[in-house]
Parts: C-alpha cells; sequence; structure tokens
C-alpha cells in the first residue's frame, strides 16, 4: 500500500464528487494546516487563485487543477516530514474506513488535559487519574461500535494510553463507553461530543471512575472542534 497515492485519491474522490468542491479543498487544506499563502508559492500561482477555487468563484476546479493541488498539499506535508500521510496510513493500516475517523493526532509533546479541554469547550463531568495528554482521535461512535471489533478498536485510538478518545454522533454515550470496558488500557480521557450534561448516560460517571479516565461532554460545532483541536498542541 502506497500512503500518499490513497490518501491523494481519497482527496481527488471527495473533491470531483462533491457539491462545494471548493470547499472540500479548504477542509483539506486547512486539515493540512498549510496557509492559502504557502499552497500558493508552492504551486508557482497567486494566493488570490488558491482563494478564488476555495471560495467558488472560480467554478468547478478540472481534475487536472485538483491533482495539481492535490499533489501540493501531500509536497508540503512531506517537507514537513510527512505527519498527515503518516495519520492516514495508521488509519487505513488499522483496517477502518478513514471516513469513520474525523481526527487522529499525536502532538509533539504532551499537554495539559485542561488546555486541551478549553479548546473545545468541553466540561469535564468525572477526573481521572492522568492530567495530560500526547493525542487525539475523533471517531464516529456508531462506526466504531457497529464495525469495530476490540482488537480494532485498541489499535485505532493508539498504542498510547495517553491520548482523548473523542466520539461524535452520540446519543447518551452509553454504548461507546461501554464498549471501552473490553479495550485495555483505556485512553487518558473520553469526550462525548453533541450532548449535553443532563442527557448523558446515568451510568457514565460510574465506568469513568471505575477505569480511571476523564469523562467530558462538549457541544460545539464539529468544524469549530476540530480547528481548535488542530491547533491545541
Amino acid at each position: 500500500m502506497d500512503p500518499r497515492r490513497t490518501l491523494a485519491q481519497q482527496m481527488a474522490g471527495e473533491v470531483v464528487t462533491s457539491d462545494d468542491p471548493g470547499g472540500t479543498l479548504r477542509k483539506w487544506r486547512t486539515d493540512f494546516d498549510v496557509a492559502q499563502t504557502t499552497l500558493a508559492d508552492h504551486l508557482d500561482v497567486s494566493p488570490s487563485v488558491v482563494s478564488d477555487y476555495e471560495s467558488g468563484r472560480r467554478q468547478n476546479p478540472g481534475i487536472a487543477v485538483v491533482r495539481r493541488m492535490v499533489d501540493g498539499l501531500l509536497d508540503i506535508d512531506e517537507s514537513r516530514g510527512g505527519g498527515r500521510i503518516r495519520q492516514h496510513a495508521r488509519v487505513l493500516t488499522a483496517g477502518f474506513d478513514s471516513d469513520a475517523v474525523l481526527d487522529l493526532r499525536e502532538y509533539p509533546t504532551a499537554i495539559p488535559l485542561e488546555r486541551f479541554y478549553d479548546a473545545i469547550d468541553a466540561t469535564e463531568l468525572v477526573a481521572g487519574t492522568a492530567t495530560t495528554i500526547a493525542g487525539h482521535t475523533v471517531i464516529d461512535s456508531i462506526e466504531a461500535i457497529t464495525r469495530l471489533s476490540s482488537e480494532e478498536f485498541y489499535r485505532l485510538y493508539g498504542q498510547s494510553t495517553n491520548r482523548a478518545l473523542v466520539f461524535t454522533n452520540v446519543t447518551r454515550g452509553e454504548s461507546p463507553l461501554v464498549a471501552l470496558r473490553v479495550v485495555t488500557p483505556t485512553p487518558t480521557a473520553v469526550v462525548l461530543h453533541d450532548i449535553e450534561e443532563d442527557a448523558v448516560w446515568e451510568h457514565a460517571a460510574a465506568l469513568a471512575r471505575a477505569e480511571g479516565y476523564s469523562l467530558a461532554v462538549t457541544d460545539r460545532e464539529t468544524s469549530a472542534m476540530l480547528d481548535a483541536m488542530r491547533e491545541v498542541a
């Protein structure tokens, strides 16, 4: 498997099939943490060209344009050490459709869990035994519960326990928290996304205390939450 080629195919496919190709291009550029000016310099075009495609002022970029922009993002990532490409490869190696994983990152150094919670406007319901994290994984809870074995689930969030596991698409949080009982070791923190504190499963706090992880909730809008996570480390 060639991680770069696989990721390039996914990126290009998302753009050309999107109802908003410019917005999808912008999403990928933001995900790679590449400024418009940086991408424009790499492609030897003016920043307004990138901006025009992303805003839709230039309609329906052709496949040649999409391929060039995708290759540009991948080139820049490789020049920085290839972190985003490795993250994608890690998800694929675990045996998942990467669409189920909204974000998966390792931080250069551990950061205070409190800083992570502040960044995503999370409210801690139960304090855990650890106070720092060195990465995070954001997954769709329904995909995780319906498709993943405990072994796959463990590989998904990584070999390190020192990370935050964020579940989106939850109603009460019961399913992902029960699933965590079969995963050893447990993460430092579990965040239930798009849910209010009073809607959390009544046994959630007891499970978190028994397993020793921090439990928190946030109802911040998804894209804003992901953007904040990319800036936290």
